[in-house]
């Protein structure tokens, strides 16, 4: 069917079901007080719509801001009680943990995922120890323990699939020994999903969800995060050859019928708001959980927005609507306190 047909039937759709004329159709009328617009409101977004990602480090009594995201910081293990206790407060469902690895530690095999009493395996046991009702969701993925960078084995000067996915089959399985509920997979390699969960289910961790980064596309939105995990100056080349082309669409349904055969339990769309047609064709026609990540690019932009004065505040929660007006069932999102505030006080 050509894009022109399917306006036309879309029009027609239109002309045919939705009655009215003015001036005895004024839309006006259902938006003309606020008590009316909160009754008609086509979407809503709550607090349980919200992940806090939350970055780590090493050492002890730390809590580092991060330059390139204002008001985000990186915790010692010992401080993530400051954290947690306002996610816990504000009854955030979830929280994405992200650490970053000292130099030292880094090699070309990226062997401190598999370590464990590596930053998140000792972050998972604070937590889970101590705040048993809020998710916890681990990336599976080398970029931050790699001396170059990148989410997988270099082997003759490309990222290897296969090798790669052996080794990020481990790094999951230590993730669920540790306790971790949601193992999510953002390295973009082919064939990992269905590695993870065979061996998760092997391994009687048969409730340990997965949440795919099936969308993930290349992109020029994550700086920021790159710094927060400190990958972003050992990266010396792009991340094209596996993570996704922005300017494919069908690449996409690609990418998420296979993990959802793979295994799947919830698939990501990353970053969000460049991506939103993405999200609702996936949900239109997956009918599957998808998250969104409003990357740490998104984040920093609109910051910098509102601290110099070009929009207002009221730009957080309207970004973070258009993710619930495209069809996402969670937003990962930096302002996930922020948010949880407004919407206690609203």
């Amino acid at each position: 069917m050509s894009h022109q047909t399917k306006f036309n039937d879309l029009y027609t759709y239109i002309h045919m079901k939705i009655a009215g004329k003015f001036p005895n159709t004024r839309l006006r009328r259902v938006r003309n007080s606020e008590w009316i617009r909160r009754l008609v409101s086509e979407n809503d977004l709550s607090i349980n719509d919200l992940i806090l990602p939350i970055f780590i480090r090493d050492g002890k009594n730390k809590i580092e801001p991060i330059k390139s995201m204002p008001g985000v910081n990186r915790y010692s293990i010992d401080k993530l009680s400051v954290i947690m206790n306002k996610a816990k407060k504000n009854r955030i469902p979830m929280v994405a943990l992200f650490p970053y690895t000292p130099k030292i530690k880094k090699d070309n095999s990226g062997k401190e995922a598999l370590n464990k009493n590596n930053l998140i395996c000792k972050s998972l046991k604070f937590i889970k120890k101590r705040y048993s009702g809020i998710g916890v969701m681990c990336d599976v993925a080398l970029d931050p323990y790699t001396s170059h960078g990148h989410d997988g084995l270099i082997i003759n000067k490309k990222i290897d699939n296969d090798k790669t996915v052996k080794i990020l089959v481990q790094q999951a399985l230590l993730q669920a020994e540790m306790g971790c509920d949601v193992i999510a997979p953002s390295d973009m390699m082919d064939g990992r999903v269905g590695a993870i969960r065979k061996a998760l289910d092997k391994k009687n961790f048969q409730n340990v969800s997965i949440l795919s980064y099936a969308a993930k596309y290349a992109s020029s939105f994550y700086g920021p995060f790159r710094d927060a995990v400190g990958s972003k100056k050992n990266l010396k080349s792009d991340k094209k050859t596996y993570q996704m082309d922005f300017r494919n669409l069908n690449e996409a349904y690609r990418e998420i019928n296979l993990d959802i055969k793979e295994g799947a339990d919830m698939v990501m769309v990353k970053p969000g708001l460049p991506y939103l047609d993405i999200i609702k064709s996936i949900k239109d026609n997956f009918k599957i959980p998808v998250f969104a990540y409003q990357v740490s690019g998104e984040y920093s932009l609109i910051k910098q927005g509102i601290k110099n004065k070009l929009i207002s505040d009221e730009a957080i929660l309207e970004s973070l609507m258009a993710f619930k007006r495209a069809g996402a069932s969670a937003i990962v999102t930096y302002f996930a306190l922020e948010v949880a505030n407004k919407i206690k006080k609203s």
